[in-house]
């Protein structure tokens, strides 16, 4: 059986959206929402999974919260007030990393917004506790928009909270290119101070979602994410190797950009002096493998982190472009690097398609191009 995000078993062929909401999840809501004073739990079951075949994920969320609202206090503070005692228990405290929640539990969010937003405080107070049994990195961004200063004020507590769902919130919530999320109108640098603090926290789950904020932020203001990772590398606030580690993280785009100060951070030198040589062949079949073989040289010792990037055939005319990684190693004087790798054109890749026609491989060593070759793609 396949499992869901929400630890749901779910056939082989059953969507997304199935695993999330069926009947067996909204019974669950059901029978939480059946602690309220007047709240059929039957008939809401019965409103919320009529006609959810063909709907996507949040399509059926949106129908499930229809659902509910039909039995909710109209006022949204009396409304808050309800779907608070109707909590099921918090996500374990004890666990520190992957611990999401189950998707039915969106719904505080997904009301908060449909009804609180003329409510801030009220709202906000909904979702921290919500947060502790799914995240409510989705409801919270309109009220970011809606009440930039008020909202940001309040994270900056949240970023203090003993529970680290409440703190990973600051930074998911906050992030410029959440998947999935709306847009948020605020400043994209707004949240950087409250990244500076929630950068030294002792889970995973929320340094992780500092290193993608960080991320997101290298697409539009890199200098700002370069400043910051030396100033936190700098006061050593956070342990040496998760710091490293949220360092690669945060950087990955950056890398593949071939930014120069990306790659300082990681300690490659984008200007040192070194010889590269590739081989390949100069003809390859789609479904077969371009064998691919580099040598890196360099007169002085050297970090190196070796990338290729295929520039690849399009019938329109248009060429695309793909960066692989391709590994990495220290280089001694006189003593090569030799890296390889067997790249399988495979004629159903989900990213792009292999056409027939002329290509290009260029080597990235330490973020700069330093040899190319040309190769034919047949059918």
């Amino acid at each position: 059986m396949a499992r869901g995000p929400d630890g749901q078993g779910g056939g082989a062929g059953t969507s997304l959206s199935a695993q999330l909401f069926n009947a067996r999840t909204v019974g669950d809501l059901g029978a939480e929402l059946s602690v309220l004073p007047g709240f059929d739990a039957e008939r809401f079951v019965a409103e919320a999974i009529r006609n959810l075949d063909g709907l996507g994920v949040f399509a059926r969320l949106d129908r499930i919260a229809d659902a509910a609202e039909a039995q909710l206090p109209r006022d949204f503070p009396a409304m808050a007030d309800a779907l608070e005692a109707a909590l099921p228990p918090p996500l374990d405290p004890e666990r520190t990393d992957d611990d999401f929640g189950r998707f039915i539990h969106a719904l505080p969010g997904v009301l908060a917004v449909r009804h609180g937003l003329a409510h801030p405080d009220r709202a906000l107070d909904l979702m921290h506790a919500a947060t502790q049994r799914f995240s409510m990195e989705y409801a919270v961004r309109p009220f970011l928009s809606r009440w930039p200063d008020l909202t940001l004020a309040r994270m900056a507590v949240w970023a203090e909270d003993a529970n680290y769902h409440v703190r990973r919130l600051v930074s998911e919530g906050t992030r410029p290119r959440l998947p999935w999320g709306a847009n948020v109108t605020i400043d994209p640098l707004a949240p950087l101070p409250l990244l500076t603090g929630l950068h030294a926290d002792p889970t995973r789950y929320v340094t992780r979602s500092v290193a993608n904020h960080l991320n997101d932020l290298t697409r539009i203001a890199p200098d700002a994410v370069y400043r910051a990772l030396g100033t936190w590398h700098a006061e050593a606030r956070q342990e040496r190797r998760e710091l490293e580690w949220m360092t690669r993280h945060a950087l990955r785009t950056a890398v593949k950009r071939g930014e120069p100060e990306a790659l300082r951070l990681l300690g490659y030198d984008p200007d040192a002096a070194l010889s590269v040589t590739v081989y390949a062949p100069e003809i390859v079949r789609i479904g077969a493998t371009l064998d691919l073989s580099v040598m890196v040289e360099a007169d002085e010792a050297a970090r190196v982190m070796v990338d290729y990037r295929v520039t690849f055939h399009r019938p329109g005319g248009r060429a695309g472009e793909k960066v692989f990684k391709l590994g990495q190693g220290h280089i001694a004087h006189g003593k090569p690097l030799r890296l390889a790798k067997s790249h399988r054109l495979k004629p159903d890749a989900t990213t792009f398609t292999w056409h027939p026609g002329p290509h290009r491989l260029v080597v990235q060593v330490n973020g700069r191009d330093r040899a190319e070759m040309a190769f034919e793609v047949e059918g």
